[in-house]
């Protein structure tokens, strides 16, 4: 596990509390990406992709909860 996904698992239970901030930190994390893969740097670039739908998806799940 790289210190990245450490940070993305606490930034998630951070935002869980506040679950309406989920999909701006899941939008952010696209955008954020978007310069990463003009400048071909692959790697990160994909994780943010992956941590963005991540973030999405969880919020996703509090919305069919409520």
């Amino acid at each position: 596990m790289k210190p990245q996904d450490i940070v993305f698992f606490v930034v998630l239970l951070l935002l869980l509390k506040r679950p309406g901030w989920l999909l701006w930190a899941g939008l952010g994390s696209f955008v954020l990406a978007m310069p990463l893969f003009a400048q071909w740097i692959f790697f990160t670039a994909e994780r943010l992709t992956w941590y963005g739908s991540a973030f999405i998806l969880f919020w996703l799940l509090v919305q069919l909860k409520q």
